[in-house]
This record gives C-alpha cells, sequence and structure tokens, in this order.
C-alpha cells in the first residue's frame, strides 16, 4: 500500500501486542468457573483499578474527537460531552452504585427483574444491548479513519485488527482482562493529548494568543455555559437543545451496563460509591486537553484546500488532522496511542458488557436456568465474540453509525432511567406499571420525531405548549433548519416518572409490587 506510514503502524502493532499481554496475563486471575469471574472480577476488584476501568470506559474515542469537534462550534458544546459523563458517574456513586452493589446485582438488568419478573427484564434489556453494540461499531469506526488519517492504512483494516484483538483478550479474561488492559490504555491519554498541546499551540501563537483569538471571534459561544438570556448567538432554540442534550448525557448515562458491571465488580459497597465519584471527576478533569486542542483546531490556519473539504465533510477528524500537522512523527504517534487506547477500553467494556446481559438475563434466566457454571461461562465468551463480529461487521457495512448510536443512547436515556429509577426506590413499583410507562414514554419520543433517522415528527408539542402558554409556536424551530426544537427527550423520560408510580399504584391488587431482592443464579 504506497503511502502507508509503516513505523506508526509498527507502533500500532506493538501497542495491540501490549494490549494482548496484558490481557492473556489478567487472565491468569480468572481461577474458578463461576460466571462471576468473567462477568464482575468475582467481586474482588480493588478501588484503584475499578476508578482506572470506569474513567477509562467513558474517556472513549467519541470523547476525544467530539470534544475537538464541537469546541470549535462553542466552548459549552466542546466541555458538554466530557462534563456531563463526569457528573453522570458522580449521580451514579451517590444514588445507585451502593444498593446494587448491596444487593449483589450481577447485571442493569437485574433490579428489573427483581421488580417486573424474568420475561418483561429481557425485554427491557433489549435497548440496553443495542446501545452497547451500536457504541461498540461507532468506537470502530472511529478507530478506523482515525489510523487513516493518521497511517494512510486501509479503514477495513483497521477497524479488523482492533476488533480482533480487543475481543480476543476480552474472550480469555473478561472483566480482569478489560480492567488491566484500561489501567495501560487510560494512561495512554492524558501522554498523548499532552505531548501534542504544546506544539498544536505553538503553530497557533501560545495558549493565551489562541484563545483571544477564539473568544475574540466566538463572542458568546466562547462561554462554558450557554446564556440564561437571549442572545443573538445562543437563540432560545438551541438553548433548549443544548439543555436538553445535557439531561441526556447526565442522567441517560446512568443506565448503563457497562457502568453497572465496575460498580458491582468492587469488592465493597464503600468502595463501588467512592470508586464512581472518583471516576466522575477524573473524567471531568481529562475533559481539558482535548477541549485546549479543540480551540488549537479552531485557531490554526494552515489547513490547505484538500484538508478544508476533509473536515467540511468529517469535521470529527480535526484531532488526528491537527497531530498530523503540527506534531512531529513521535509526538503524533503518541496522540494516536491516546485515541487507540480510548477507542479499545470502551469497546472491550462494551462487548462485555452486551454479552453478560444476553448471558445472563436471557440465555441463563429463560432458556437455561438450571445450566451449569461452565454451560454459561461458555456462552458469556461464545456471547463476547458473536457481539464482536456483529459490531464489526456493522462498522464495515455502515461506516457511520454514531447516529444509530445516538438514537439508540437517546432511548436508553427515555426508556431505561425511568425504569431504573423507580425498580430501585419505589417499593410499589410493579409490571403493569412498568409496560405503561415504557409504552408512554416511547410513543411520547417516537410522536416528536427523530430527524437523525428520518422519522418525521407526528405531533408538534412546541405549538402545542405555544398555543396554551398564548406564545408564537416559532419559538421551538430551530432558526437554520426549521426543524422543532422542544425538548421531547425530557419529556418523554418525565412521563416514565410520572406514569410508572401512578399506574403501579392503581394495578397493585391485581399485580401486587415485588420485594427489590438479590437475583440469584
Amino acid at each position: 500500500m504506497q503511502g502507508v506510514f509503516w513505523g506508526g503502524v509498527a507502533t500500532v502493532g506493538a501497542m495491540f501486542a501490549v494490549f494482548l499481554a496484558i490481557g492473556w496475563l489478567a487472565a491468569r486471575k480468572v481461577r474458578h468457573k463461576a460466571p462471576a469471574e468473567l462477568m464482575l472480577a468475582g467481586r474482588t476488584m480493588p478501588l484503584w483499578i475499578a476508578v482506572l476501568t470506569t474513567t477509562a470506559t467513558w474517556v472513549d474515542g467519541g470523547y476525544l474527537l467530539g470534544t475537538v469537534e464541537n469546541t470549535q462550534r462553542s466552548l459549552a458544546s466542546g466541555l458538554q460531552g466530557g462534563v456531563c459523563f463526569g457528573l453522570s458517574l458522580v449521580l451514579g456513586g451517590l444514588f445507585f452504585a451502593g444498593r446494587m452493589r448491596r444487593l449483589e446485582f450481577t447485571t442493569l438488568i437485574d433490579p428489573f427483574e427483581a421488580r417486573f419478573g424474568r420475561t418483561w427484564a429481557a425485554v427491557l434489556a433489549v435497548p440496553a444491548m443495542l446501545g452497547e453494540l451500536f457504541w461498540s461499531a461507532e468506537l470502530l469506526v472511529a478507530i478506523g479513519a482515525t489510523c487513516g488519517v493518521i497511517l494512510n492504512i486501509d479503514l477495513s483494516t483497521a477497524i479488523i485488527a482492533s476488533a480482533a484483538v480487543v475481543t480476543c483478550y476480552t474472550f480469555i479474561g473478561g472483566m480482569w482482562s478489560v480492567a488491566y488492559t484500561d489501567v495501560f490504555q487510560l494512561a495512554l491519554v492524558p501522554i498523548g493529548m499532552l505531548a501534542a498541546l504544546p506544539f498544536a499551540l505553538a503553530q497557533t501563537g501560545g495558549l493565551a494568543a489562541t484563545w483571544d483569538h477564539y473568544s475574540s471571534a466566538l463572542g458568546s459561544l466562547a462561554a462554558p455555559l450557554p446564556p440564561l438570556g437571549g442572545d443573538s448567538q445562543w437563540p432560545l432554540a438551541s438553548r433548549v437543545v443544548w439543555w436538553d442534550l445535557t439531561a441526556m448525557l447526565i442522567l441517560g448515562g446512568i443506565p448503563w451496563n457497562c457502568y453497572f458491571q465496575r460498580v458491582l465488580s468492587c469488592q465493597t459497597v464503600a468502595k463501588a460509591r467512592w470508586h464512581s465519584v472518583i471516576a466522575g471527576f477524573l473524567t471531568i478533569a481529562l475533559t481539558v486537553p482535548p477541549v485546549i486542542l479543540g480551540i488549537a483546531a479552531f485557531a490554526y490556519t494552515g489547513w490547505d484546500d484538500s484538508q478544508r473539504i476533509v473536515l467540511d465533510n468529517n469535521p470529527a477528524m480535526a484531532l488526528p488532522m491537527l497531530l498530523r500537522q503540527t506534531a512531529p512523527y513521535a509526538v503524533a504517534m503518541l496522540g494516536l496511542g491516546a485515541i487507540v487506547g480510548a477507542v479499545t477500553s470502551s469497546f472491550s467494556a462494551s462487548i462485555l458488557s452486551a454479552g453478560s446481559m444476553f448471558s445472563w438475563n436471557i440465555f441463563h434466566r429463560l432458556f437455561m436456568p438450571r445450566g451449569t457454571s461452565s454451560e454459561l461461562q461458555r456462552m458469556i465468551r461464545g456471547s463476547i465474540v458473536a457481539l464482536g463480529v456483529a459490531a464489526t461487521a456493522m462498522a464495515l457495512a455502515v461506516r457511520s453509525v454514531a447516529d444509530l448510536w445516538f438514537f439508540t443512547a437517546d432511548l436508553v436515556f427515555v426508556l431505561l432511567f425511568p425504569q431504573l429509577v423507580m425498580a430501585m426506590f419505589d417499593p410499589k413499583a410493579n409490571r403493569t406499571g412498568s409496560m405503561a410507562a415504557f409504552a408512554v414514554s416511547l410513543v411520547l419520543r417516537l410522536a416528536g420525531g427523530i430527524a437523525i433517522m428520518g422519522l418525521p415528527a407526528m405531533v408538534d408539542y412546541g405549538a402545542i405548549v405555544s398555543r396554551l402558554a398564548g406564545q408564537d409556536a416559532g419559538r421551538w424551530l430551530h432558526p437554520a433548519t426549521g426543524e422543532s426544537v422542544f425538548p421531547v427527550r425530557v419529556l418523554a423520560a418525565v412521563a416514565g416518572l410520572v406514569v410508572l408510580p401512578v399506574v403501579s399504584r392503581l394495578s397493585s391488587g391485581w399485580d401486587p409490587p415485588r420485594v427489590l431482592g438479590r437475583v440469584d443464579g
């Protein structure tokens, strides 16, 4: 392949070899055939490893690439992902982690089974598993595109190689292999980002000059939060979109099994809480380097015409292109290592998480409740391979699954967050209430339309609210696209939080609530 940077390919190959070696060594800690060994590291994970593996899972390729991309539009957008993910972990640690660990659940779906029964819990597992699968595919596309920019290698080659390595060590050692490789992969992120910063800023006149250029060019868009009042650069529609997305990222970031898998792997209840809070603040702190690189990418003027075309068509490639353009090759390789480490750590977490839910909450609970530990362990490993192959096939076929993942993350917030809150904290929640809330939230969300999926709105919520308030319906229309920006995600989630307890109480006579307790294997 002409033009391939073989030195960089060798560097990435060496990183993959290290990942495999760490995963293989960590797999030696799996000494028993109990499923908890693969899924939850035997519930013996030390605090420091739990903190780092959770942080590594949230600091993924989309976190780095998206932060740099979004910062070029506004500082509030650039900070949004990392800060919201961090706050999600903090809230999860304060309100959910301790109780989940105390009850010794195995997956996110277990409290649903305890409250609503195993069949309905399996239905609730579907959006959770799809979210993990689509996230995995998106991560593979991100790593393939990044390697293509920096190394000039074929997208398919990068996707297949990355998926094969990560699936292999996840298959071998489960959570132990994932956690120990996460520690190494997370270390690559600050090293790579911080190494690249001085070179990028040197090309834009230094930090002070770069910030002056950024703030003067963007005006109020350079503020860390949207203004509360009206602003020509922040019309109501833009502010509503920002806050609606913020709610989705913070609250919708909690009901993910890859998060609770780490919570449930901790040695004690207290460590389960604290690991999540510490990881949340660490996730927020790691937002700083890519935000500064995003400001530098905005101020950089050395792009040629072909590069500007690439950035216009795929702005998420701003980070690898900035590394390639401004940093020495060795430093660009460190930056690539940061992206590779971020992507692979999250990919391994995602396929392990989805495989665990399928094996434990569907295969074991519905079809083989009396299956042996060995059979369940084989199913977990088989699921990991199957999901790794499925994510790879999806990444190769679709090449851009970001919209599909975003849609699924949307549904995870709308459908699963109300279910998790009520299952954990409402002693009168029952299956009838859960089913009603699920149906109402789903209908409300789909009726509002999903632009990224080409689904038109069937109900104009903005027009209805404006009519009731005697206001102009145009206030809920985006000034550029003309689409409604009514916060339908929040509406649908709040509806679920209201409907579930109300219907549960109305139906308690024929559907008595169940006690939240441990789900035995």
